[in-house]
């Protein structure tokens, strides 16, 4: 196949469309070689170099806000329920091909997915904001692991009140920092081996919490709309996978103003 897109005379702008398409759509590199008329090994490597581009350039876009300005805009529903909330977090998984090597093969085998995955942590605001994306990990890691050594605890705050799902086993971390952890409600085993029920103020409890925290599960559904995180991947794609979490989380907060992000690429290229 003979090479005729635009892209070859340094047309930035075809180059970055090249990315989006593959990374909304997830269309096979053979297909989108066709597409464009460039070769299989220009399509990755033009994705390859942008995704890292794209990081590079908008790293520092999304930030953790001050106490004061998550306050400010708190959803009533929260300020009347859980006034002190700063973040809620929650894990989630991508499938990936079977590795071959035994030891990549055991550290991304997720027992609660039974299939290897991987996997990173994600944090949003009361009102749905992206502000913490962490580095991936293999399936097998703990969502408590991953939050202990993801960097996230360095944004906690004395006073601050983390939501999370029952899985988070961190109260002890966050009580070193003098924050608090919300998770729901679970029934125990008495001594005498009968389970507890759950009486009818911790069932209110339960359902207040699950009403607001799933504010992070449909947070990770819309990241999951770009279907190259949706689908099964590579486990060789790790390379890049930290990034495309938090490109796909940056379209998705700027997604009334992508016109601006266009704007700051030409911005950015016209004066590097």
């Amino acid at each position: 196949m003979k090479e005729t897109s635009l892209v070859l005379q340094g047309n930035f702008l075809n180059e970055f469309i090249i990315t989006l398409v593959r990374l909304r759509l997830a269309l096979p590199v053979f297909v989108m070689s066709q597409l464009f008329g460039v070769f299989c090994s220009r399509v990755s490597s033009i994705f390859t170099t942008w995704m890292f581009y794209l990081y590079y350039v908008f790293k520092d876009c999304i930030v953790w806000p001050s106490r004061e300005r998550i306050k400010k805009f708190m959803p009533k529903s929260f300020k009347k329920c859980f006034p002190r909330t700063r973040a809620i977090i929650d894990c989630t998984e991508i499938f990936i091909q079977r590795p071959k090597n035994p030891t990549v093969n055991a550290r991304t085998y997720s027992t609660y997915k039974s299939h290897n995955t991987f996997k990173f942590l994600v944090n949003i605001t009361p009102t749905g904001a992206f502000n913490f994306i962490s580095n991936i990990w293999g399936g097998n890691s703990s969502d408590s692991y991953i939050t202990e050594h993801s960097g996230f605890l360095d944004f906690v705050s004395p006073g601050d009140e983390i939501m999370a799902d029952r899985g988070f086993t961190i109260r002890d971390l966050l009580t070193e920092r003098k924050a608090y952890l919300t998770i729901s409600p679970f029934t125990r085993k008495c001594k005498w081996g009968k389970r507890k029920y759950l009486n009818a103020n911790e069932i209110k409890k339960l359902e207040k919490i699950a009403n607001h925290r799933i504010h992070v599960e449909r947070a990770i559904q819309r990241l999951k709309s770009f279907k190259l995180i949706a689908q099964t991947i590579s486990w060789n794609y790790g390379i890049i996978g930290p990034t495309n979490g938090y490109i796909c989380s940056l379209f998705l907060q700027f997604t009334q103003t992508f016109g601006g992000i266009l704007k700051l690429l030409l911005f950015h290229n016209m004066y590097m």
